[in-house]
């Protein structure tokens, strides 16, 4: 769960810096990139179930 939150942390730094310099419109390429990146690996991992059970002993 920390690493979709950095990753969408990362994403939107990306954006907003590559929103706000326009000579650095790659920046936001690929904070856009990451975020899609970032929303199917939790899509994914999401869809698997999550937690695992365990036996009671």
């Amino acid at each position: 769960m920390s690493l979709f939150l950095l990753l969408i942390l990362v994403a939107m730094a990306l954006g907003i810096v590559g929103f706000a310099v326009h000579s650095l419109f790659y920046l936001l390429i690929i904070g856009v990139v990451v975020l899609v990146a970032d929303l199917v690996y939790a899509a994914l991992r999401f869809r698997r179930g999550g937690r695992k059970h365990r036996i009671a002993r």
